[in-house]
């Protein structure tokens, strides 16, 4: 039970704050010092001067104190009943109890109670607005949010920039990013928070191009890129491969900021490390003078998406030696370095240490690591057991693990189960069905072969497009399978036919030994030349000089056939590629590949 004493012990304790009598400590246990702040990651990147909206504003009443000193110290129960004995409840004491609930994570009891604040006949105020919609962004409450977005409108709102920032995050943070632009087109002011919230929502959306051009459209305002600006472009040119566009936005920051932050820091070395320059991203890792958890998964994820797999091992040893406890995060990078190195018998112990030497609980993120782990290694039974025996239901990724693992086995009976499962999961995905149709004809189960396809045609599914991009000087080129878009098309297809030449005289056969388990990511019969990352590099060894390195990313997985090629155009040309498919890094140097064949 709460004392008074424990009350006044804990006022004067934040008492050298100057905080007492303000409303300086509501969203999560301190009020940020920017809109941004309390949309997203409350101290990560403080700004200096917070804009008038978010200073303090005085309490009404002890009461009101009373609310906001148990808020601080935690006491919601207590808070409750301060809040039930004010007898004329203003938009202050209802603004500080939806406060209380966001800052302790109960999201939902926060917009029920904004609710109640309008049924009372309560005008809200931009801050009152500002943190409920950020209520519904954490909860992923979409309708929520819409509805309280056509208050705004109603009540003339709309237009006050805080208020229109946060409907951005909202929207982005429910995936609807037609609806965020619309949000941010219609604001007749934007200052550098607007921007960056756009920037952050396309890039966590997936789309990056549009988060590259966004950024640069900024630019053209005269507006200097804050941190989070700076996040959402770095994942941007993480996501594309756009090591040379991250290069340069990273100097538009002190390089001393990115080793002070932690935020930053880690979404550059990130950055670089999806980029395939671990040299790089090793370095920023080096010179950080704060690293928390997260900057040590992120290098560690780098090392082991790179490749590097003792150097994941070594650094895990250093984790704890530095003070930082192992996460959950922490084991995925040390699951999929096992997985990418095929170290079954390490993946086992780091597996079982999660909860029993760390006392963790395993996620499903863990388990489709270890699926991945034993279906890439041949051990598809145990893979298939260790599914069953899952406390949670297999979702999705997990069962596409174990169809990976049939891939690379080329065990057909097995896959036909996965994609069994996969379909009632996926019934909208396309790329199960075509695969389904595949085995049953293979298998000569015509008559399923056909139901199989024909669902697919009257749902009308179309096929994920194989897409490929390449930086060539700063601008990022997409490729399409059989793409003749491009203004360089002519050379690209002419330098494919002197590498088909050239490799035919190499010993290299275009086989569709691969067609069974590939065909759903790309048509190979009629495009076996011309898949998307064969016109990339293409376009690569024409556009740049001949000992530069060729870094290509994809959206889907890299076929066997162009594997094959690929290993044999490094060594004719010369050059190191660099692929990233949506598996893991390809490294290409003199006719060898750095997976082993392994992916």
């Amino acid at each position: 039970m709460q004392t008074s004493q424990q009350l006044k012990t804990c006022y004067e304790n934040l008492a050298h704050q100057s905080l007492p009598c303000t409303f300086e400590s509501f969203g999560d246990h301190a009020m940020p010092t920017s809109r941004l702040q309390v949309l997203q990651a409350p101290q990560a990147c403080p700004r200096s001067a917070p804009p008038p909206w978010s200073r303090p504003r005085p309490l009404s009443s002890q009461h009101g104190l009373a609310l906001w000193l148990r808020f601080w110290c935690g006491y919601l129960e207590h808070a409750h009943k301060v809040f039930n004995d004010i007898p004329d409840k203003n938009v202050v004491s209802w603004t500080a109890i939806i406060c209380g609930y966001i800052g302790a994570g109960q999201y939902k009891e926060a917009i029920d109670t904004f609710r109640r604040l309008l049924e009372m006949g309560l005008t809200p105020d931009s801050f009152s607005v500002v943190r409920v919609l950020s209520a519904c962004g954490r909860l992923g409450d979409l309708s929520s949010g819409e509805w309280i977005d056509r208050y705004i409108t109603k009540i003339g709102m709309g237009k006050n920039v805080f208020v229109a920032t946060s409907l951005v995050d909202l929207y982005a943070k429910c995936g609807q990013m037609v609806k965020a632009r619309g949000a941010f087109d219609g604001m007749h002011e934007k200052d550098i928070v607007s921007w960056s919230s756009m920037i952050t929502g396309y890039a966590s959306n997936g789309l990056p191009k549009e988060a590259i051009d966004l950024f640069f459209q900024m630019q053209k305002e005269n507006l200097k890129p804050d941190c989070y600006a700076m996040v959402g472009f770095l994942s941007a040119c993480a996501r594309l491969g756009a090591l040379e566009l991250g290069d340069w936005a990273s100097s538009l920051i002190d390089r001393h900021e990115f080793f002070m932050n932690p935020v930053l820091g880690t979404a550059l070395i990130d950055m670089y490390a999806k980029c395939g320059s671990m040299v790089q991203a090793w370095e920023v890792f080096k010179a950080m003078k704060k690293r928390d958890h997260v900057v040590w998964n992120a290098t560690m994820s780098g090392l082991a998406m790179n490749g590097h797999v003792k150097a994941v091992f070594g650094l895990f040893g250093q984790v704890e030696k530095n003070g930082i406890r192992a996460d959950g995060n922490t084991f995925m990078g040390l699951l999929c370095g096992c997985s990418h190195a095929g170290l079954v018998d390490e993946g086992r112990r780091y597996f079982n240490n999660i909860s029993s030497v760390f006392s963790l609980t395993p996620t499903i993120e863990h388990y489709g690591c270890m699926v991945d782990l034993l279906g890439r290694a041949g051990f598809l039974d145990e893979a298939y057991n260790l599914i069953k025996t899952m406390p949670m239901k297999a979702n999705s990724v997990v069962w596409g693990a174990l169809l990976g693992g049939c891939r690379l086995h080329a065990h057909i009976q097995f896959a036909e189960l996965v994609l069994k499962q996969l379909i009632e999961l996926e019934p909208w995905n396309s790329a199960h069905y075509v695969l389904l149709s595949n085995i049953y004809s293979a298998s000569q189960k015509w008559d399923e072969a056909a139901y199989t396809r024909s669902r697919m045609n009257e749902q009308g599914m179309k096929k994920i497009p194989g897409c490929s991009w390449i930086e060539v000087n700063g601008v990022v080129h997409e490729f399409l399978v059989g793409d003749k878009s491009h203004a360089l098309s002519e050379k690209i297809y002419t330098k494919l036919d002197e590498l088909a030449k050239e490799l035919r005289a190499a010993g290299y056969v275009p086989t569709t030994n691969f067609v069974l388990f590939d065909i759903e990511e790309e048509e190979k019969e009629h495009f076996l030349g011309c898949h998307s990352e064969k016109l990339a590099i293409a376009f690569g060894l024409i556009s740049t000089a001949p000992k530069d390195t060729i870094r290509v990313v994809k959206n889907l997985r890299v076929c066997g056939d162009c594997h094959e090629a690929i290993k044999l155009i490094s060594k004719i040309t010369e050059r190191q590629i660099i692929l990233r498919d949506n598996n893991r890094f390809h490294c290409f140097v003199d006719g060898s590949c750095s997976c082993k064949n392994y992916w």
